[in-house]
């Protein structure tokens, strides 16, 4: 290994092709395949028996071209199709997007659309981390975990259900607000979630925060240090493990998240144990965020009274010939938006999610490109499994919390 990196990149490169043939070391393909990669992921490793010498991740086998897809569609068709970026992060994909329309266009959210949004985002985080921690838990053959977090996921599921009509792809974020208000089921819902979820999560640190196998296997494991992940560009909970204090809601506050009472959970060892509990955490700091939202929910409108960007509500649509009218155009021709170029973002789960939006005079966007946290996070991964074990890869992957639906788009 001293030998290997005490040359150019172009000579490490020829040597490990030299070395593959020569028997010396072994190439091995991890992947393509969904159960163990979460997602459609290839990793080609260099190994010298089971330490990994170079780990190259091949992506672009779920590449769906949403961008493109995107700039072909009005303002308002578009925003479906990002609820297949980060399926994870359904909400918090259209929350980024409809903000970007309305800073380019310069549209008002009403103050309850705004509240609403914080109480979905937060709940949609929360979800996010469950995954993760299930997934991460049976990757460590730690299966209670994954059957335990996904029953928690269904709750917050049922709530969007509640509000939506879809449990996953709900679109329910719009431009200008949100498609409609809430029933008047939804406070206790979330309450009686507000109310379980603490006792839950406490049970699944008693599970493993000091479970002596699951610190075995995460305990200085895929060291982060805070310059790397500066220079490779790593945000959110990856970041923040690293000693990094960098959360979009408290530096760049939106959505009014500087009202509300919360920490920003931050570590220093950079493994992917402190990884984890950042993200146990934050899930705590998001039950804080929306039980706070939830407790000064105001009253009033749910969407902008700027009808040149925001269809009428659907009562009016069978009352009234100049709704109806008003709500065909719109959604046939769409809204023209000014030629300018905006850039806004948002804390998503994995880190800092932004649209570039770039409007030319016309009701299509001549350029949408998402800056998506999956990507930069996934680019650190060869610095920090090489001299690890291959039984590490997936510990050490998994604490990365990749989608791929984010990064192949």
């Amino acid at each position: 290994m001293a030998q290997i990196e005490e040359v150019s990149v172009d000579q490490y490169k020829h040597l490990v092709s030299e070395r593959a043939l020569t028997g010396e070391t072994m190439l091995l393909n991890m992947g393509p395949q969904h159960p163990s990669t979460h997602g459609v992921l290839r990793l080609l490793l260099e190994l010298d028996g089971e330490i990994i010498i170079n780990c190259i991740p091949d992506i672009g086998f779920l590449h769906t071209g949403i961008e493109k897809n995107m700039e072909a569609k009005t303002y308002q068709k578009a925003e479906v199709m990002t609820d297949r970026l980060d399926y994870m992060n359904t909400m918090g994909n259209n929350l980024s997007y409809c903000m970007a329309v309305e800073k380019l266009v310069d549209l008002d959210v009403p103050a309850r659309a705004q509240s609403l949004r914080v109480i979905l985002v937060e709940l949609q985080r929360i979800a996010s981390h469950l995954v993760w921690l299930g997934t991460s838990g049976l990757d460590l053959a730690a299966m209670s975990m994954f059957l335990y977090c996904f029953r928690e996921r269904e709750q917050i599921l049922d709530i969007f259900e509640l509000v939506s009509g879809q449990r996953m792809m709900t679109t329910f974020i719009r431009p200008g607000g949100v498609w409609r208000d809430v029933p008047v089921e939804f406070e206790a819902a979330v309450r009686d979630f507000i109310k379980i979820f603490p006792k839950r999560v406490d049970e699944y640190e008693r599970l493993l925060t000091k479970n002596p196998l699951f610190i075995d296997r995460m305990v200085g494991i895929g060291i982060l240090s805070k310059e790397t992940a500066l220079s490779y560009g790593v945000t959110g909970p990856m970041l923040r493990a690293s000693g990094v204090d960098w959360d979009l809601r408290k530096a760049r506050p939106y959505l009014g998240y500087e009202q509300y009472d919360f920490d920003v959970p931050v570590l220093t060892e950079g493994d992917t144990y402190a990884r984890y509990l950042v993200r146990i955490q934050e899930m705590r700091e998001s039950l804080k965020i929306v039980e706070q939202a939830l407790n000064k929910l105001p009253m009033g409108p749910v969407r902008s009274a700027n009808r040149k960007f925001v269809p009428p509500p659907r009562s009016e649509i069978g009352v009234s010939m100049e709704s109806l009218i008003h709500h065909f155009k719109l959604w046939t021709e769409g809204f023209p938006a000014p030629k300018a170029s905006i850039y806004s973002a948002v804390e998503s789960p994995r880190g800092e999610l932004g649209v570039l939006l770039e409007g030319d005079g016309s009701p299509k966007p001549m350029r949408v490109h998402m800056r998506t946290p999956s990507f930069d996070n996934l680019a650190v991964l060869p610095e920090i499994v090489k001299g690890r074990l291959v039984a590490d890869l997936v510990a050490i992957l998994s604490s990365t919390d990749i989608v791929l639906g984010d990064i192949d788009r």
